[in-house]
């Protein structure tokens, strides 16, 4: 295959996305276009910029774009509204943060005329597949470059070797083995590798980012409500607030009384299982609140649907398929079970925990005089469930009849 052109590349400013962009220059001697996405990771990325220019990106070739709305809009909140978790635990942090990287790969791509994009995912992990999944559905002409599939640079020695040999700056607590390896944005943190490969060992409090430890928060609870408009959080606290600015303020709230740490060992896609800490604080929060607002006002049908489909969804999002026509068809179908799912919910924050401990809406289905134990003036009348039963139980009859003939034989 040709050497491409001219590659845009998903590039942090830190020291692998960094070397990447000078093997690109030298083993393709080709133009790199850098893409940095301010996905609310809570680091400052101008030096990003200052970083690229140094190693002799032009001006306008250096792309740095705060996404943090259209990451919680467009990808988060739709995520949400499926109530989605992998393996039943996972809020999928990182997982749909890569299909919005790899969109604005794309349209940058097709902005400039480059024939390739490249990304810093391993061959080990996931995200290499979902980089290149979501590529593959934006436009099929578009080439992947994956150098840790294709350089020799095998160890952390010979990365910064070859960091030193081509002027690439080095953070000083890079010259020895990081503890852990974190990737951040406004939905999560995730930590994994060195002091968290051996699963059978507690995780050390260090290691957390966002969240303080159970131990240290607060001994007084705080409530904080959460208004819905068709399962979307659009207010805290009565006031409203755009989709980044809610997480972020959940995050903050979460943190700080040690909810959404979740110590995690997961199968990944390419088949292995890894180990992961991940910090989701706001995320559990959300979820935990749009599970009590649709308590009251989803349908049992379309809610026990939705339940089940929920595994499949958070599935397709965990393997990379978020473009995927199975993935938009199960959208369509949870979005329209949102268009009552409006109204607060208030949840307590106390050590660790978030719990529902009121919601109310003027699109419940709540009916307090059909369930009160008190008289409810003829509004459900209990001798209807005998016929209900009856029939319910007519095909079990049926069964443990045919059962006992068969047995006498």
């Amino acid at each position: 295959m040709s050497a491409p052109k001219k590659v845009v590349l998903a590039y942090s400013g830190g020291l692998d996305t960094s070397i990447i962009l000078k093997w690109l220059q030298t083993e393709y001697g080709c133009e790199v276009i850098t893409f940095t996405a301010d996905l609310g990771q809570g680091e400052e990325l101008e030096p990003a910029r200052a970083k690229a220019e140094l190693m002799g990106i032009k001006k306008e070739n250096i792309h740095i774009v705060d996404v943090r709305e259209e990451f919680v809009r467009d990808f988060v909140f739709p995520m949400f509204r499926a109530n989605a978790l992998y393996e039943g635990l996972y809020l999928l942090g990182t997982s749909i943060a890569r299909p919005l990287i790899s969109k604005h790969l794309v349209e940058i791509a097709q902005k400039h005329g480059a024939d390739a994009v490249a990304h810093g995912a391993t061959g080990k992990g996931n995200d290499q597949v979902r980089f290149e999944l979501s590529a593959a559905a934006l436009d099929p002409s578009i080439r992947v470059i994956a150098p840790w599939r294709l350089w020799d640079l095998t160890s952390r020695t010979k990365l910064l070797e070859f960091a030193e040999a081509n002027q690439i700056p080095i953070a000083k607590d890079k010259r020895g083995e990081a503890p852990f390896s974190v990737d951040a944005n406004l939905l999560h943190t995730s930590s994994e590798g060195r002091v968290l490969e051996d699963p059978a060992q507690e995780f050390p409090n260090y290691v957390l980012q966002r969240v303080v430890p159970v131990e240290e928060a607060p001994d007084t609870p705080e409530m904080v409500e959460i208004t819905f408009e068709r399962g979307d959080a659009v207010a805290i606290n009565g006031e409203a607030m755009s989709p980044a600015t809610i997480l972020a303020k959940l995050n903050d709230l979460g943190g700080k009384h040690g909810v959404g740490v979740l110590d995690l060992v997961e199968n990944r896609f390419v088949g292995m299982k890894s180990r992961g800490v991940y910090e989701t604080p706001g995320g559990t929060i959300l979820l935990e609140a749009h599970r009590g607002i649709e308590q009251i006002t989803l349908d049992a049908g379309a809610g026990h649907l939705k339940d089940s489909i929920m595994p499949r969804y958070a599935e397709l999002i965990y393997n990379g398929f978020w473009f995927s026509p199975e993935r938009e068809a199960l959208q369509a179908l949870i979005d329209k079970t949102q268009e009552h799912v409006s109204g607060t919910v208030r949840i307590k924050l106390y050590k660790g925990k978030a719990s529902t401990v009121a919601r109310w809406s003027d699109h419940s289905l709540y009916s307090e005089k059909h369930v009160t134990f008190e008289e409810d003036a003829g509004a459900y009348d209990q001798k209807d469930a005998a016929g209900f039963i009856r029939l319910n139980a007519l095909r079990l009859r049926l069964i443990a009849t045919r059962n006992a003939r068969v047995a006498q034989k």
